[in-house]
């Protein structure tokens, strides 16, 4: 499958690696262009490239960038082709984004950004922890796999959300429409809690949503404390502690 990917953060790194490791052809593209996006990045035969490069030509876009950036490449995502499958990894942080009153009112997050490009999109990957990304994938059908939650209106783009997401070492969960995905916000019980594909339906089905921002708030509190920034991820096992004692 040929896909573009936009954002080299800690989630995008991991993708372009993985998914091009799992033999598709990545173009990847970050807001600083192309002579800034390190080797290690291209290791297994991803190619950098501008922004408009990235989107052209694909059977898949993958936005990993923080939320309140989206709105910067909304007319890019305007021209890409209807047939085109968009995926979205963000997650809001008003600390970070600012206040949305949308979301702050309880619109789904994932319905604000599909209001924003403008187009369907399927929700992935967002709700795993950058260190359990980059670090715990298994082959498919291996004891404990971590399995996260793809959400979209659309069947035929939830199925190539959860193939590509099958292709980076986690079982895909199919998590419902777009409506539903507030089930797999921050704070919500399958967040960042690295569960099995046998352990997400309860997950999820737990989600309490009035109670989302209150965890969520506590969590970013916590990881402030330990980390002392807004952008240094907590390792691995220190970020599923404390989502599990949160959230769950």
């Amino acid at each position: 499958m040929k896909i573009g990917i936009l954002g080299t953060g800690h989630i995008g790194k991991t993708l372009v690696r993985k998914l091009s490791a799992a033999g598709h052809d990545v173009k990847v593209a970050n807001s600083r262009g192309p002579d800034t996006i390190e080797a290690d990045v291209l290791a297994f035969g991803g190619r950098a490239v501008t922004a408009a490069e990235a989107v052209a030509d694909v059977d898949a876009v993958i936005l990993s960038i923080p939320l309140n950036r989206l709105p910067g490449i909304a007319p890019l995502i305007a021209s890409v082709p209807a047939e085109t499958v968009v995926i979205d990894t963000s997650n809001y942080y008003p600390g970070r984004d600012g206040r949305i009153d949308a979301i702050e009112a309880g619109q789904v997050e994932s319905l604000w950004v599909s209001g924003l490009l403008g187009r369907p999109i399927v929700k992935a990957w967002n709700a795993i922890g950058s260190d359990s990304f980059a670090k715990k994938g298994k082959p498919a059908g291996s004891p404990d796999r971590i399995a996260i939650p793809v959400a979209a209106n659309s069947e035929r783009e939830r199925k190539v959300g959860m193939a590509l997401v099958e292709a980076t070492g986690l079982d895909a969960f199919d998590a419902g429409t777009l409506a539903e995905s507030w089930r797999q916000q921050p704070g919500a019980p399958c967040y960042c809690t690295d569960l099995t594909r046998e352990e997400m339906a309860a997950a999820l089905a737990a989600a309490e949503r009035e109670r989302l921002p209150k965890r969520r708030d506590l969590a970013v509190a916590a990881v402030m404390e330990r980390v002392g920034n807004g952008t240094t991820n907590p390792d691995a096992e220190y970020g599923v502690r404390l989502s599990r004692a949160l959230y769950m």
